[in-house]
């Protein structure tokens, strides 16, 4: 039975950042955070935006849906995302009742995050318990925090940086900062947690920081800041620790029966549990059809997130990463039903099996990876071959993925650019619908002329524009907080 983290007392619940002045019952004030258990539960609080991001989950579809890899079925507002015509209300999502799937959900959620994170890193610290776990949990919410914080700014640019808890509604009101100011803050809060004695795996709890996981979110933010020697430093330092390795058969890193072994690649996960007070998520049922327990699917209807048919073409034959794909699936009774006969969306699509299981009458068992140990090497490709071009180093980088993959070695004497371009498709194969493409093609400005040719009949045509690299602050925080301002392009 997995150790679950995110159920939450009903009594940790904040409603907002706005506190009553008569305060009849407060755990963020003299209240709470006095004994070894008050802190361990409020940490819990502090994971429990995690699963709201995950839930939709927001966190991998409005990155998935806007990239040149998946795309959902034209409902309740998802193909706004994919047609980029979302607008700064995010009117469509709201009206069906589906914000747990659109950029609000993680702005909402992200500052929820820091908001608990910045309780514990206040309070805490007084608190009468052991000093060992105290350091822990502070540098838990120090790691929570740089981590909702990488999220904010790399879906919405440059967004308020918040470092104190609310005493106050006015406390609450704070207005933006560069995005170099918010990668300073990054890079402290991870600093912060990486000295708080975080233990390393497999000794860390199911869905907790390692260190080594906070070196591997710091060489992500590092690659994201163009911090090239900073990204590879960090990377190396997970890669030597010697505590991970690559799941040999890389279809084991996503089946759920397999994910307690596949915490050696998957180093921090969303993790998910359908039994009530567990928190699950939609990418089973999205994914294939839930509830239908048989030999691979019984239904005649198929989900509602596909990947492309060219992103499919791309693969090499023999990349085992393809077998993640399928232009097929299996009912109940053993017969094997191409794509094209399932519904007319399907008629041009692939269906995605990182998150299928044939045999769940829940459909939203799997885990869901946030940082592997695949995706520090190629950080470590791409930022040695910035550095230093193709170097035999960048080579053994990309290489050990690719040949966990089945691929012969990449093509020996690229040049600096084509050998980073070729990095960069490499992520595109290891990490389709886990929440990266369109971020690797926001960060590289690849973008505007890669998304146009990611069409098919279903979305004949895609048009992006320059304001689409970060989604619009939700109109809702602007109503409410006077001190932020709209991104430029949006206003």
């Amino acid at each position: 039975m997995k150790k679950i983290l995110i159920p939450i007392l009903a009594a940790l619940c904040l409603a907002g950042c706005k506190l009553d002045e008569t305060i009849y019952s407060s755990i963020y004030t003299e209240a709470f955070y006095k004994t070894a258990a008050d802190a361990e539960k409020g940490l819990i609080a502090a994971y429990d935006p995690l699963a709201d991001m995950c839930s939709g989950p927001a966190l991998t579809l409005v990155p998935d849906f806007s990239d040149d890899q998946t795309y959902p079925r034209g409902v309740v507002g998802r193909n706004t995302l994919t047609l980029f015509t979302y607008d700064v209300n995010y009117t469509v999502q709201k009206s069906n009742n589906r914000t747990m799937e659109s950029p609000q959900q993680i702005w909402a959620s992200g500052y929820d995050g820091i908001e608990k994170a910045n309780w514990i890193i206040a309070k805490v610290p007084a608190a009468n318990m052991a000093e060992t776990r105290k350091k822990q949990i502070i540098g838990e919410a120090y790691f929570l925090r740089a981590f909702y914080l990488f999220t904010l700014t790399k879906n919405f640019g440059d967004v308020p940086i918040k470092t104190t808890p609310s005493y106050s509604e006015t406390d609450a009101v704070v207005g933006k900062s560069p995005k170099a100011d918010v990668y300073k803050q990054i890079y402290a809060d991870l600093d912060q947690a990486f000295a708080a004695g975080l233990v390393s795996y497999p000794a860390v709890d199911k869905g907790r920081p390692s260190k080594e996981v906070v070196n591997a979110l710091y060489a992500k933010a590092a690659l994201y800041n163009e911090d090239w020697a900073k990204a590879l430093e960090k990377a190396q330092s997970v890669i030597t620790s010697g505590k991970y390795s690559l799941v040999p058969d890389v279809r084991n890193v996503y089946k759920f029966d397999q994910e307690d072994a596949a915490r050696i690649e998957n180093m921090w996960a969303f993790e998910s549990d359908p039994i009530s007070p567990g928190r699950g998520h939609q990418l089973v049922g999205l994914c294939g059809p839930v509830g239908s327990a048989g030999v691979d699917y019984g239904r005649t209807t198929f989900g509602s997130m596909f990947a492309y048919m060219s992103f499919y073409r791309s693969f090499n034959p023999i990349d085992k990463r393809r077998l993640l794909l399928d232009t097929n699936y299996v009912d109940r009774s053993g017969k094997i039903i191409p794509q094209r006969s399932i519904t007319p969306i399907t008629t041009d699509a692939v269906l995605i099996k990182k998150y299928q299981d044939p045999n769940s009458t829940q459909g939203n068992i799997s885990n869901i990876p946030i940082l592997r140990l695949a995706d520090t090497y190629l950080i470590a490709a791409e930022a040695e071959a910035r550095l230093n071009g193709g170097s035999a180093a960048a080579y053994g980088y990309i290489n050990t993925v690719r040949t966990r993959a089945g691929l012969p070695n990449l093509q020996a004497g690229l040049g600096k650019d084509a050998f980073i371009d070729a990095v960069i498709q490499e992520r595109a194969w290891e990490f389709f619908a886990e929440g990266d493409r369109w971020y690797d093609l926001t960060r590289t400005n690849k973008f505007l002329t890669v998304i146009p040719k990611a069409v098919n009949a279903v979305y004949p045509t895609r048009t992006v524009t320059a304001k689409n690299k970060y989604f619009p602050i939700p109109q809702d925080e602007l109503n409410a907080n006077l001190k932020l301002e709209q991104n430029p392009d949006w206003k």
